[in-house]
């Protein structure tokens, strides 16, 4: 890859492809972060506290868990965001239907593979064509194929 590190980040937990079953779960991001690998996980906030999971808020889990420092924390709704932004030790971003998104870290969160640049992390990127040159990071499904 041109003698830089790019950071490999697995999509809800898949690294082979998608697992719907699992996406999201405590134990399978978990899992994948032991592989080695960042994790974008999708976050909901709830009166009673923070929650995993895509299209719903289905996995409780603590503050203390999202601050874990290989995960990408993608809020869901206003409210995660709100609730995770002034933590330091998140690294969150919010973004719906965007094609660019800040994170917390100064990272680009992009959704198109044309306008790229060195902070930014391709996010599921075509499967049939080269990965962007000089891009910080790939998210997707597949993540293992950039290894």
């Amino acid at each position: 890859m041109g003698g830089f590190i790019l950071i490999l980040i697995s999509h809800r937990g898949n690294i082979n492809g998608p697992n719907p079953s699992m996406e999201n779960k405590p134990e399978y991001v978990l899992d994948t972060k032991l592989k080695g690998y960042d994790v974008e996980i999708d976050v909901w906030w709830k009166e009673d506290g923070f929650y995993l999971g895509h299209d719903e808020p289905q996995y409780k889990v603590s503050r203390e868990f999202l601050r874990e420092p290989k995960f990408w924390c993608h809020a869901k709704n206003v409210k995660a965001f709100y609730q995770m932004i002034d933590d330091v030790h998140i690294h969150c971003f919010l973004h719906d239907r965007d094609e660019l998104a800040l994170t917390t870290r100064g990272y680009l969160w992009s959704l198109s593979e044309t306008t790229m640049t060195d902070k930014s992390i391709c996010v599921m990127p075509s499967l049939t064509r080269d990965l962007p040159k000089n891009v910080a990071g790939v998210c997707c499904d597949f993540v293992s194929r950039y290894e």
